[in-house]
């Protein structure tokens, strides 16, 4: 799971941005919304402009160099924050994996250039390069021994260059490296954009899938049916063809018309999200998910339907969003619902010198200011 992150010098990150998600206090509901000591489910919130995009962008920068999964330089435009003197990113992850504390740290001067990195296992430096110094590499693990040490080409990173050309012995400090590996292949972020009629996402898959195809394909046409119905949404659904392709429709008995033509925006984007649960819930397949403005479609009451959805998942979740409402501990917790301005990211819980019980109303609180005490906050 992932423990900490810290960014710096990455768009609008000049100073340093940590988001921890280590905090976890000692409430004694909602507490499988912890994991192994972490913070297992998490909602940011935070007004326009303070980042909350640009977060996930910054978390998911490590699925561009370690994986060969979904990544889109498009979004990493203006990748260094202008006001950066260093014109460097610096990125910080601190995961458990196995047991066993992992910090992995490297900077870059674009999306796709490497200066330096360092991993460290349980505090045992176990990889380290800096280019800016030379391109021969630091390497400690069993099995390694007899590699090159010289990678030199920044857009090769040393834990991709180790993972390709060894085999590494069987070890708890290798396995704790794979474990990375396979945990940085596994994650997901998604937004829903363009009026609920498409989305963007980094990691996970390679390339776009239809999702009427995916429905079809998996038999789970029943199902979604079922899950829009739960959700509020009435509906008959059956597959037509169209040009001779295989497509969903509205089926009113004499007459269907097709679905994605003529849903709504909210139904849109909640079938959008049933294709990506799949992966999350069902498929088991994701190790953590970032949704950006998870419900920006969405009513209130399907809000806390998806939230309840996402809290059966083995994944680890963050969502942002503006909905007060679903800021309640009917859901999640006090030290689950974060605030972010420009300067921080803290938990409610941080944010007051009030000691929050379970009986709070935690949304009434943030808007008559209660969670506003951030100035006095080291």
């Amino acid at each position: 799971m992932l423990s900490k992150f810290e960014v710096s010098g990455f768009k609008g990150f000049n100073e340093n941005m940590v988001f921890d998600l280590s905090d976890v206090k000692n409430y004694n509901f909602n507490t499988e919304s912890i994991k192994d000591n972490t913070i297992n489910k998490s909602i940011i919130y935070g007004q326009n402009g303070t980042g909350k995009t640009n977060l996930g962008l910054a978390i998911f920068d490590i699925v561009g160099h370690l994986t060969d999964k979904e990544f889109r330089p498009s979004t990493y435009a203006n990748y260094l924050n202008a006001a950066n003197e260093e014109q460097k990113a610096k990125f910080r992850y601190t995961f458990f994996l196995r047991g066993k504390k992992v910090v992995y740290v490297y900077v870059k001067s674009g999306y796709n250039v490497l200066i330096s990195e360092e991993l460290l296992i349980d505090d045992n430096k176990v990889l380290y390069i800096n280019r800016d110094e030379s391109t021969n590499s630091y390497i400690n693990l069993k099995g390694a021994e007899t590699l090159k040490t010289d990678i030199g080409h920044a857009s090769i990173s040393i834990i991709s260059y180790v993972k390709n050309n060894t085999v590494l012995d069987d070890t708890p400090i290798n396995q704790a490296f794979f474990e990375l590996i396979n945990f940085v292949n596994k994650m997901l972020f998604f937004r829903i954009v363009e009026q609920a009629n498409s989305y963007i996402f980094l990691g996970l898959n390679s390339g776009e899938k239809s999702i009427t195809s995916d429905i079809i394909e998996a038999g789970k046409l029943p199902e979604f049916e079922k899950f829009l119905n739960t959700s509020g949404i009435k509906c008959k659904l059956s597959i037509y063809k169209k040009v001779g392709e295989k497509r969903i429709a509205f089926d009113f008995g004499k007459r269907k018309i097709d679905f994605f033509e003529n849903a709504s925006t909210g139904t849109k984007a909640l079938s959008i999200f049933y294709f990506w649960l799949q992966r999350i819930k069902y498929e088991n397949t994701v190790s953590f998910v970032f949704i950006d403005e998870f419900d920006a479609y969405y009513h209130h009451d399907l809000s806390k339907i998806i939230v309840k959805e996402l809290k059966q998942t083995n994944a680890q979740v963050v969502l942002t969003t503006h909905n007060t409402s679903i800021m309640t501990n009917d859901l999640l917790r006090p030290d689950c619902y974060f605030v972010m301005t420009d300067e921080l990211i803290k938990p409610l819980c941080n944010l007051t010198s009030k000691e929050l019980r379970q009986a709070h109303n935690l949304e009434k609180m943030y808007k008559a200011g209660v969670f506003q005490e951030y100035e006095n906050i080291e």
